[in-house]
């Protein structure tokens, strides 16, 4: 990945330059990908409560 490709994901994701000094790029990348996540709809079911419970 490329700077301007990073600063691209960040800027995506809504993060600011003073955002990065408290960030590794490791977790800018987990960022921008659960916030690609976000939008699926596929999932089959949804924990409830009780599945915690039972965890």
């Amino acid at each position: 990945m490329t700077t301007p490709l990073f600063l691209l994901r960040c800027l995506q994701v809504g993060l600011s330059l003073r955002d990065l000094d408290l960030l590794t790029i490791g977790m800018v990348y987990d960022i921008y990908t659960e916030s690609r996540n976000d939008d699926y709809k596929g999932y089959k079911e949804l924990a409830t409560q009780e599945d915690f419970d039972k965890f």
